[in-house]
């Protein structure tokens, strides 16, 4: 016989100290933890919070030249957040675990609770208490019927939407049970919620992400190099792009002229004719802001529009050194926009132009250039000139949206100061020191298409169904155990009645009215209400 004075730490095997685990143990109680509901809601919450920054600071996968400019106005900040993955926060490390560990945690909820739950469903209702008076509703009644028959006829009613005991020898009362898919409501939301995570997994791992701007006129082909932008998942491989090509016929813009939010656009759209394949016969779609066109298993959205001012440059020796549409990238909702325009092959020097381009201009009280309206309504094109090495032979690549002037000399006036070229549509401007001329020819629109494949979207679509009708199930369904003994004494047979709602809060005296009124027929009827139960 063990020493009763012997406590827990008496029986550590020898070397062991108090408070020590095993490595077996040390996991175990890893595990617990990890899955414990407590630190999914904690995982829960720690993504919905390391999402944030990815909505607040530009990323590279959505939108490279933002993040680009971010860079340069943070030039301290810039490091610190390349070290934190700041600007790739869904495919950083510290997403990825805190991702990877809430999938562990949900898994691990889930199949414990299963198992629990199925064994519930696969047992029979609890026996009715010794005293049902003590439950905290009842009611009761006697009938000149005897206990048999009270007993048979509350099993045909109970069995109608419970899920009755199976009767006894000698037993005197009948227990039943109904609201067994609340529990089942609970499950199917955590795992919806897993349902969810491997959709976005999936299209993640598969899927990719792609842009492009193209100016009203241009096409597009389906091939990785047509792409501004392109973010392919992990295990994304170029046999997965559709041989889908699409070319933007026309655009239009409805703007609103009056109101707090006159200048912006209201709506637009693109008449675009595409083919699913290189043989397959063109068709048309209206393109337009949440209705995109779907082509095999590519997704192509319409995000944005802007203005691309048609410039041509000539040369000293009045050679056109460019031609065409610029795409100048708005600031503002009123698509106020910056652009720089590069002719390397310019004589006697490579010319560049880096300005602003307001689309209906006008002038404050105190005189300052200010842009009025979205619409094209008044544009002028106002760009600062430079000449001399661009940069653009030197073999790196080089943003179309950035100027080098690093050994290029800014071109000035008559008196000294930096040159500026405020042009309206067909206006020509003649060049200092024979560097040639520029002209302003118009306008033309340019459109932001996101083209990209998400495999599990439809996954994670069947995990937000499950959420709703998993939520509605725990919400709405109200386990309910009823139990009704008949005894028969010398004034007749005794009927007591009696509920319990699992959930809390629901409301069983009109329920325990109905049933005794299927039972009784016209026997006067006695109910209690228990407080202190």
């Amino acid at each position: 016989m063990s020493d009763p004075r012997e406590t827990q730490y008496d029986k550590l095997p020898e070397g062991r100290r108090a408070g020590e685990l095993s490595f077996r143990e040390l996991l175990r109680f890893a595990w617990r933890q990890i899955t414990s509901m407590r630190t999914a809601l904690v995982l829960l919450l720690l993504l919905a919070l390391a999402a944030v920054p990815g909505s607040i600071v530009p990323q590279e996968g959505v939108d490279a030249l933002a993040t680009t400019r971010w860079r340069e106005d943070h030039p301290t900040l810039a490091p610190i957040y390349d070290k934190l993955g700041l600007f790739d926060v869904y495919g950083s490390v510290w997403f990825s675990a805190i991702y990877l560990l809430l999938m562990i945690s949900l898994v691990g909820c889930i199949v414990p609770r299963t198992l629990v739950y199925w064994r519930a469903l696969r047992a029979e209702p609890p026996r009715a208490p010794r005293n049902l008076a003590r439950m905290p509703d009842t009611a009761s009644y006697r009938t000149e019927e005897s206990a048999e028959q009270v007993l048979a006829r509350a099993r045909e009613v109970l069995g109608r939407r419970h899920r009755v005991r199976k009767a006894e020898p000698g037993e005197d009362a009948v227990s039943a049970e109904r609201g067994y898919l609340r529990e089942a409501g609970n499950l199917v939301f955590h795992l919806s919620v897993v349902v969810v995570l491997v959709g976005f997994a999936i299209g993640g791992l598969f899927g990719y992400k792609g842009g492009v701007i193209l100016v009203t006129g241009d096409g597009f082909g389906n091939t990785l190099t047509s792409y501004d932008d392109f973010v392919p998942g992990s295990l994304f491989t170029p046999d997965q792009l559709d041989p889908f090509s699409f070319t933007v016929e026309d655009f239009e813009v409805d703007w609103l002229l009056s109101g707090r939010a006159a200048g912006q656009a209201r709506g637009f759209s693109a008449d675009v004719r595409y083919r699913e394949d290189r043989d397959a016969e063109e068709k048309s779609y209206d393109l337009r802001v949440n209705h995109p066109l779907t082509v095999g298993s590519t997704d192509i959205f319409l995000i944005g529009h802007g203005y691309a001012p048609v410039v041509t440059i000539r040369d000293g020796n009045g050679e056109v050194a460019y031609n065409g549409p610029t795409i100048f990238l708005p600031q503002d909702q009123s698509l106020f926009s910056f652009g720089v325009i590069k002719a390397p092959s310019a004589q006697p020097e490579e010319i560049g132009l880096e300005g602003v381009l307001y689309p209906t201009f006008g002038m404050t009280e105190d005189g300052d250039p200010v842009n009025l309206l979205g619409k094209a309504a008044n544009p002028l094109l106002s760009v600062l000139v430079y000449a001399g090495d661009l940069g653009m032979d030197e073999g790196g690549s080089q943003s179309v949206y950035v100027l080098d002037k690093a050994d290029a000399e800014q071109v000035v006036d008559e008196d000294g100061k930096p040159l500026r070229l405020d042009m309206r549509p067909g206006e020509t401007v003649t060049l200092p020191d024979g560097l040639g001329s520029v002209t302003f020819e118009g306008l033309q629109d340019w459109q932001r298409i996101q083209i990209s494949q998400t495999p599990g979207k439809m996954i994670a679509l069947a995990g937000v169904v499950l959420a709703l009708a998993g939520l509605l199930g725990s919400l709405f369904i109200r386990p309910r155990r009823v139990w009704v003994r008949a005894r028969e004494d010398a004034d007749g047979t005794l009927v007591e009645v009696a509920a319990l709602d699992r959930s809390g809060g629901g409301e069983v005296a009109p329920v325990l009215e109905e049933l005794v009124a299927q039972l009784r027929g016209n026997q006067p009827l006695e109910t209690k209400r228990n407080e202190t139960s």
